[in-house]
């Protein structure tokens, strides 16, 4: 039978709201109705994956995600193309079991962004789709099947499991965590059962923490002042020598120190990259300057912020033949480009955001050096950044909220105020980043994934760093900035 009837792409973002951001087709949970995710899907499979015999699926932990993987499963079958479903598991293990059996993958998760919204993830069988797939897939045409959803039981498999933790197994040495004790902020992530019999089996001794059926959106960027006291409490009462957490799929580590410190995200990358002696980083705008500051590395490649251009830029270097080439971003979760050797073990690639990865990268690290986690960055230089957000702030009043800063310095100070007159520096590679001479630097832009005014701080002192997100996000909500 010939199906005349069409879905248009571009309707169903129009009309739902679901679109691609940072990383992924994301929206509310409400609007992600089984006809919208099985349009998405049919797209990726039409427009990016044509000769797929085969698709890899799975999800996180959020109640709405089983609905969303029974649309996205129905419209793979619906092309003859069968399903291996991998059920529950983070993000990377997904990915990095695709780029194995060199088949796409789809993940459905929102990652770290609020309970009442959700997202699909695709993965071609080298890795995450680009801004180029993603043009594609949002301004394809599909045929209207008219069953969207099925109630067919999926099966999942154990592999892509197994196969992530030998990834670990092979490269850090047994025994690693002999002797610590690491508490686990289980909350909800889909990695807290892994993560546990994974640190226990390199020795240490767990102190599970905080775990619970409700959905907790844990954003590695800004880390909430509740979060933030449980972990300095958590610390303290279980004589803890680290605390281990990631977002709810993952792919963003978060890792506090012996003191319950939450280490940022891009000191997390950064000393994750010195472990491995990388040679070349890639690595947003929003990240840290230490990066370049350390000296550590021959590269360092700026980007938007987003994992997909972190991917573009570190293909670029490894088609420059570059050696030792890894990504990260402010969030904490590291990409792997080349092979690298350590000890005579090997890693193999991850062009995807990994949170296990920095994990054990640092604590290996500390054990290496003699050292607590906390000791780990006084050899850096010391620039810290700070980050925050409004929530609920229309992407267009951002645009234009940005677009009145980047045009005249006298909005940038009745904003800001008279003490930040004199910008140095301005940076448009994503949203507006404001050097002033006093080498502080603000930076503001949309989120990509959610109706939120991002803002980073980079000064001398951590103190100075959170005033100025602080007293920004202040004045913003004072003078609408616009």
């Amino acid at each position: 039978m010939i199906l005349s009837k069409k879905i248009f792409l571009e309707d169903i973002a129009r009309d739902s709201g679901i679109r691609f951001g940072t990383s992924g087709a994301r929206g509310l949970v409400s609007d992600m109705t089984d006809r919208v995710c099985w349009a998405y899907t049919t797209a990726f499979l039409q427009e990016v994956v044509p000769e797929a015999k085969r698709v890899l699926v799975g999800r996180d932990l959020r109640p709405s995600s089983p609905a969303i993987v029974q649309a996205c499963a129905t419209a793979i079958q619906a092309r003859g193309i069968d399903v291996v479903y991998a059920g529950a598991l983070p993000t990377p293990a997904l990915a990095y079991y695709a780029l194995q059996e060199r088949m796409p993958a789809i993940m459905v998760t929102g990652s770290h962004i609020p309970f009442d919204r959700n997202g699909i993830k695709f993965y071609t069988d080298e890795g995450e789709i680009s801004k180029d797939h993603e043009t594609a897939i949002a301004q394809a045409v599909v045929p209207d099947a008219g069953v969207y959803s099925s109630t067919t039981e999926l099966i999942s498999v154990a592999a892509p499991l197994d196969v992530y933790r030998e990834r670990y197994r092979k490269f850090f040495p047994g025994g690693l965590l002999s002797g610590m004790r690491i508490g686990v902020y289980e909350h909800s992530s889909v990695v807290r059962d892994f993560l546990t019999d994974l640190i226990r089996q390199f020795g240490a001794e767990v102190v599970s923490l905080g775990r619970t059926d409700s959905f907790v959106p844990i954003d590695t960027e800004a880390v909430s002042e509740e979060d933030q006291a449980m972990g300095r409490e958590w610390a303290i009462s279980h004589r803890l020598d680290a605390l281990l957490s990631t977002d709810g799929d993952a792919d963003r580590p978060l890792i506090g120190d012996e003191t319950g410190r939450w280490l940022r995200g891009d000191i997390v990358g950064l000393l994750c990259a010195q472990y491995l002696d990388a040679q070349t980083v890639v690595t947003p705008v929003s990240s840290t300057t230490a990066i370049e500051r350390c000296g550590a590395f021959a590269h360092v490649m700026r980007t938007k912020i987003g994992s997909p251009y972190v991917i573009s830029a570190m293909q670029t270097a490894l088609a420059a033949e570059r050696m030792g080439v890894v990504g990260f971003e402010a969030n904490g979760g590291f990409l792997v480009g080349n092979s690298f050797e350590r000890n005579s073990c090997m890693l193999e690639p991850l062009p995807t955001r990994d949170a296990v990865l920095p994990m054990l990268a640092l604590l290996a690290l500390a054990r290496e050096q003699g050292v607590q986690l906390s000791a780990l960055t006084a050899s850096l230089p010391q620039r810290f950044t700070a980050s925050d957000r409004i929530k609920e702030f229309p992407t267009e009043r951002s645009q234009m909220l940005i677009a009145n800063l980047s045009n005249s310095r006298q909005a940038v100070v009745a904003v800001l105020g008279n003490d930040y007159s004199n910008v140095v520096n301005q940076d448009e590679t994503d949203g507006l980043r404001l050097t002033f001479a006093s080498e502080q630097i603000i930076h503001l832009r949309p989120s990509g994934n959610a109706p939120e005014l991002r803002c980073y701080a980079e000064a001398d002192s951590e103190k100075q760093a959170k005033h100025l997100v602080r007293m920004t996000l202040e004045r913003l909500r004072v003078t609408g900035g616009i």
